[in-house]
């Protein structure tokens, strides 16, 4: 199993003159690379292999105009190299979309083999400098002088801090102590997650509490004359305000799936379309059968609440915490059917909150009714898969999800996805 510890670096003025030369020279070789990948692909249709682009590499470094690639640890620029391929690799696959330019302005990162670092005495040293880098190791009980990474990455934010990220091969381990509860979830904007207990947690809404000084802080930006220091003084503190709103967030996060997933053996969320939520509003989604128009209003709320990160977190800790995590169908009717006797609604508008089943009386709050029909979907699937007799409502063990629909289902081997 792959873990990453990050923590923060603090270079000195020599050492962060290098080591932006590095992010520099990486970006240079991606971008370069790209288009000449770019070009020939669109000249003959041919695809360029790793080893064609190490050669070109090797050539450029001789060239008079791109000598100063030599000047830096030439690690890095072969793993940016690696790095391409195997995004081109996914892209054709159909798991990426395209390789984009890199740009000056965004994350900056280093890539560091075993070959190019040195960990002594709790010191880490990089190829091409002079003195060890410092390192604030907060990680207490991991001691940074026995540790092993198989990389190294240094990275620089758009706020010119600096992070180190130490790659390191452990064990799996063990399960978590067994528990019987279980839970469906319905996430949400008003309430960033309700759960099928009745306990409703609140969306704590990070960039709106923001909003205003970042909006102060882009609008400060846009006065300075472009180029100049005093912009890029504007533009370091806009980066800084989203950098906080970022850390609140996966604080909040981490901080959520965490107790989610050490309080419950079965956790079952739906698969929910965030892509498709957050797009124009002038496109269409598609839906079985039809095509339906998109709603405008929601894109930033939808984004800062970040369902996405928060369900791959809950996946990689299922499955090290040996849990069970389910992911239902998008289409499954979870709001319009009723918890207790089954029935459906032919429709239930987004602005209904509470509503009363006509069948068997029973009044119901939207949110956790549909985090009650999330969990018995989750617990129907989760009996499937054991049994091996269907794939269920997009059974996923230990994290990967199936997007599959509760009704209509034959008998059929369970699918993992890749």
């Amino acid at each position: 199993m792959r873990t990453a510890y990050k923590c923060r670096a603090y270079p000195d003025p020599e050492q962060a003159a290098q080591l932006g030369r590095t992010f520099g020279c990486v970006r240079l070789v991606w971008n370069k690379t790209l288009a000449e990948r770019q070009a020939a692909y669109r000249a003959d249709g041919t695809k360029t292999s790793y080893k064609q682009t190490d050669q070109a590499l090797t050539a450029w470094k001789k060239t008079a105009d791109l000598a100063f690639l030599s000047e830096v640890s030439s690690v890095p620029l072969q793993q940016a190299l690696r790095h391409q391929h195997t995004a081109f690799g996914n892209f054709f696959a159909g798991r990426a979309r395209h390789p984009r330019f890199k740009n000056r302005n965004g994350r900056q990162s280093a890539h560091y083999t075993r070959s190019a670092f040195r960990i002594k005495n709790g010191a880490l040293s990089l190829a091409k400098h002079k003195r060890p880098l410092h390192v604030a190791w907060s990680f207490h009980d991991i001691d940074l002088a026995a540790l092993n990474p198989t990389m190294v990455i240094v990275s620089r934010e758009p706020d010119d801090r600096f992070y180190v990220t130490f790659a390191v091969d452990t064990d799996d381990p063990g399960p978590a102590l067994g528990t019987d509860s279980e839970v469906g979830i319905d996430l949400g904007v008003k309430d960033f997650a309700t759960l099928s207990t009745g306990e409703k947690i609140a969306n704590p809404r990070h960039r709106d509490r923001k909003a205003r000084r970042l909006a102060w802080y882009q609008r400060l930006m846009a006065r300075k004359q472009r180029g100049s220091n005093n912009q890029r003084k504007a533009k370091r503190k806009v980066a800084v305000a989203h950098r906080k709103v970022r850390h609140a967030r996966n604080d909040f996060l981490h901080k959520t799936s965490t107790r989610l997933v050490r309080e419950h053996n079965v956790i079952a969320i739906e698969d929910l379309n965030v892509r498709g939520m957050t797009a124009s509003a002038k496109g269409t989604i598609d839906v079985p059968g039809k095509k339906v128009r998109q709603k405008a209003g929601l894109n930033k709320s939808v984004l800062d609440a970040a369902w996405g990160e928060f369900r791959r977190q809950l996946e990689y800790k299922a499955e090290r915490a040996g849990r069970a995590l389910v992911v239902i169908d998008r289409w499954f009717p979870s709001s319009k059917t009723c918890s207790g006797c089954g029935h459906l609604l032919k429709k239930l508008s987004l602005g209904t909150r509470m509503w009363t089943c006509p069948t068997c009386r029973t009044r119901h709050d939207r949110d956790v009714n549909a985090a009650k029909n999330i969990l018995a979907a989750g617990r129907v699937a989760a009996r499937e898969y054991a049994s091996g007799d269907a794939c269920g409502a997009g059974i996923s063990r230990r994290g990967s999800s199936l997007p599959r629909s509760v009704e209509k289902q034959e008998t059929a081997a369970v699918r993992r996805s890749a």
